[in-house]
């Protein structure tokens, strides 16, 4: 490709498409990893998404999956997710009357996928079984796989792989096996800057209060550096102290300590060895980002 070249989508340009995603699902900032994510697809090279939770993986996957106007077969792995959870079963009292046949097979989403032409977006891969991951191996690589007393099924044109995963650091994860990560293209997600945590807060939960969504921030992102916590808060708790917070007595200290317990506990992970209580560091937390805004 010469340098006058430019990339096109559907005859627009790539960063016409860019905008044109982030205006319809709201995408703040990530305009890098959606272009990168545009290229792979295009090149037919399946994506692997890696961040922690809440940084976006899964609206990067829906957003890449609507523009290409593609079905997306969604599976959520977890560590009882089976190969044959994958793939597909045959249904036993419907082989006995019928035999070995397409209509008494019971088609996973690999294999939905791969006969429709769609994209399966593999949420959380590395909580899956090492045995159900290795059944994706001739599927990338070949756009094939061997279905037992029914043969082989090739993937349609637009077959398409998306896998979001977190850090491997993370409890219940099993690590990728070398030979399934060399198939991948792989995109590392990480937190977003204030500004753009701030614009996100307030896109999803709908205030448009700065003192709120100010503070909401700020305890999240504390959240991730606090030194009880083996794991913070993703924007998702900023989004929920927003939204709760905006039906409460603002006026009152209790509201912003009771809606930030209520927000942020679900969400964070108390460090090994701590004996404290969850609500004790929220408090302490949010106690610290007020002081600093000079509220009360």
């Amino acid at each position: 490709m010469s340098n006058t070249e430019i990339p096109t989508v559907n005859g627009k340009p790539l960063n016409e498409v860019i905008k044109e995603l982030k205006d319809r699902f709201k995408i703040v900032g990530r305009d890098v990893e959606l272009l990168l994510s545009l290229a792979s697809k295009l090149a037919g090279k399946h994506l692997l998404l890696e961040g922690d939770v809440g940084v976006g993986k899964t609206t990067l996957a829906h957003a890449i999956a609507n523009y290409f106007t593609q079905n997306l077969e969604r599976v959520d792995g977890d560590d009882r997710y089976s190969a044959a959870r994958l793939v597909g079963h045959f249904d036993p009292p419907m082989v006995i009357q019928n035999g070995y046949t397409w209509d008494t097979f019971v088609r996973g989403p690999l294999v939905n996928a791969m006969q429709n032409g769609s994209i399966l977006f593999l949420n959380e891969l590395n909580r899956m079984p090492e045995g159900t991951q290795n059944v994706l191996l001739a599927a990338m690589d070949e756009g094939l796989i061997m279905i037992p007393k029914l043969g082989m099924v090739k993937a349609k044109p637009g077959f398409f792989i998306i896998s979001a995963m977190n850090p491997q650091e993370f409890v219940a994860t099993t690590p990728l096996s070398e030979a399934l990560r060399d198939r991948f293209a792989w995109i590392r997600l990480e937190y977003q800057s204030e500004e753009e945590e701030r614009q996100i807060t307030n896109y999803r939960s709908g205030v448009d209060d700065e003192q709120i969504l100010n503070v909401a921030v700020k305890v999240a992102r504390r959240s991730r550096n606090w030194s009880d916590l083996r794991r913070g808060s993703s924007i998702r708790g900023a989004i929920d102290y927003s939204s709760i917070l905006n039906y409460l007595d603002r006026s009152e200290p209790t509201s912003w300590i009771d809606a930030g317990i209520m927000a942020f506990a679900t969400k964070v992970e108390i460090e090994d060895g701590v004996d404290r209580r969850v609500e004790e560091i929220i408090k302490e937390i949010i106690g610290e980002v007020l002081s600093e805004q000079d509220f009360f």
